[in-house]
């Protein structure tokens, strides 16, 4: 038989144990909670630190019942430009179906072509275009030694600022419709300075985003 010292001394033992055991699940427990704490933190700064992509690469998205777009003109004589409408790139090179001169999209009409070699055809293009299309252009090389005071006047008349100044191997990108009111906001032009220009005989390339509003039916 255990004496009585031997037997208080095995309960000590026993109690020290179970204390021991009690503490060590329970911080076992905290650290748990922690880890799992922090994993959750990590995983919602992760999802709100990626960054919201919105059509077309805009820098931010366009309010409701317009169209995203985005534009590029083309690189001297080298690269096309470029045409992107509601996350659809719907002119470029890849897609064949950009040329030098100047390049048109009607947006209404779905309608994406090229017009550098002849102006009377251009005209007759222009001519045709119906009121109410929103129209997308954009320079190619050289985008103006083709064009004569009727072809500008139908340009200007589509809301262009700068149609009349656009001159030889000029970089330009516009926004209009056939028509509108008042002169477009989107519109960009450089002109071919030998001073300035970024390429051997042409300025550099013009990019330009924004937000159109759709056609009321």
């Amino acid at each position: 038989m255990l004496r009585a010292g031997g037997f208080l001394k095995l309960a000590a033992l026993i109690f020290t144990f179970l204390v021991a055991a009690f503490l060590a699940f329970q911080l076992l427990d905290i650290n748990m909670d922690f880890t799992l704490g922090t994993m959750s933190l990590c995983v919602y700064f992760n999802e709100a630190s990626k960054p919201v992509r919105h059509k077309c690469g805009l820098s931010k998205a366009c309010p409701q019942g317009h169209l995203a777009f985005k534009m590029t003109s083309g690189a001297a004589s080298v690269v096309g430009p470029k045409i992107c409408l509601e996350d659809k790139l719907v002119m470029s090179a890849v897609k064949n179906n950009v040329g030098r001169g100047i390049n048109i999209g009607l947006v209404n009409g779905g309608e994406y072509i090229s017009h550098g070699r002849y102006v009377v055809p251009f005209i007759k293009f222009l001519k045709e275009i119906e009121d109410g299309t929103v129209v997308m252009m954009a320079s190619f090389d050289d985008p103006a030694t083709k064009l004569n005071d009727e072809a500008r006047k139908l340009i200007s008349d589509l809301g262009s600022s700068a149609i009349n100044n656009l001159g030889f191997r000029d970089n330009w990108i516009f926004v209009g419709g056939k028509g509108i009111k008042t002169k477009s906001p989107f519109e960009q032009h450089i002109k071919n300075n030998a001073d300035t220009n970024k390429f051997d005989g042409w300025p550099e390339v013009l990019e330009m985003e924004g937000c159109i509003p759709q056609r009321q039916e």
